[in-house]
C-alpha cells in the first residue's frame, strides 16, 4: 500500500505528486531501500554512499524516486503495495473524488487488488458483508477514515504490515477486533482510523502482507 498526498478536494487543481515536498520519513523508507540494496549485492560500498548523497539532496518525491530509479520495489514479482512514483498510482490518485459509499444490503461487496482508497470512505452494511483488502491500494493521503455502519452484518478489513489502525467505533451488541497491529507505533506510519457504529455485528482488522505469486507448478 502506498499513499498520495495530493488534495482530493473537488474544485481544486491537483498537484503534481512527484512535485510534493519530501518529508523525513520518505527519505527515510528511500534509506531503507537502499540499506537493502547494499546488502542484497544490488549496490557496492562507493555507489551506496554516493545514494545516500544524492537522497539527502533531494527536495520532492520526484527526486527521491530517482535515487532508487534502477532498483526493484521490496517484494518485486510479487502483488505489493504500488509506489507512490508509479504511473498507475498517480493515475488512481488524481481520479480521487474524496470520499467513496460502499453499500451491502442483503449480500456482499468488496475492494481488492489496486484501488484508490479516498481520504473518506463510508462502508455500509445490513444483514451482509463488506471485505476491504487495503495491500495493494494506494491511500489519497498518509491518514484515511473508514466510516462504518453495521448491522447485523460484518467488515472485514486487511491492512498490510505497518500500518496504524486507530480504533473509534462504538460497539452495541457488537465488537470491533484489530489483529496484528498493535506492534505499529511509527508515528509517520500510514493511519486507518476506524469510524461508526456497529450493532450486533463485527468489525475485523488483519494485518497481513501481500499474497505471493504461485509457480508454474501452482504450489
Amino acid at each position: 500500500m502506498a499513499y498520495s498526498s495530493h488534495s482530493t478536494e473537488q474544485g481544486k487543481a491537483v498537484m503534481d505528486p512527484e512535485k510534493i515536498r519530501a518529508s523525513d520519513a520518505d527519505r527515510e523508507r528511500v534509506a531503507d531501500r537502499l540499506r537493502e540494496a547494499l546488502a542484497e549485492g544490488r549496490l557496492d560500498q562507493s555507489e551506496h554512499e554516493e545514494r545516500l548523497d544524492e537522497l539527502y539532496r533531494a527536495k520532492t518525491i520526484g527526486e527521491l524516486a530517482e535515487v532508487t530509479r534502477d532498483l526493484p520495489a521490496p517484494g518485486a514479482g510479487e502483488p505489493g503495495p504500488l509506489d507512490l512514483s508509479s504511473p498507475e498510482a498517480r493515475q488512481l490518485a488524481a481520479s480521487g473524488q474524496g470520499r467513496e459509499n460502499i453499500v451491502a444490503v442483503f449480500g456482499g461487496a468488496d475492494r481488492k487488488g489496486r484501488w484508490l482508497v479516498e481520504p473518506r470512505t463510508n462502508a455500509s452494511t445490513m444483514f451482509g458483508g463488506i471485505s476491504l483488502d487495503l495491500r495493494e491500494a494506494v491511500l489519497s493521503q498518509r491518514e484515511v477514515t473508514i466510516q462504518c455502519a453495521v448491522l447485523c452484518g460484518g467488515v472485514d478489513i486487511i491492512v498490510p504490515p505497518g500500518v496504524r489502525v486507530v480504533n473509534n467505533t462504538t460497539a452495541i451488541f457488537g465488537g470491533t477486533s484489530l489483529h496484528g497491529t498493535d506492534a505499529v507505533v511509527d508515528p509517520n506510519a500510514p493511519v486507518v482510523r476506524l469510524t461508526g457504529t456497529c450493532l450486533f455485528g463485527g468489525i475485523d482488522v488483519k494485518a497481513k502482507s501481500p499474497k505471493r505469486k504461485k509457480g508454474k507448478s501452482g504450489k
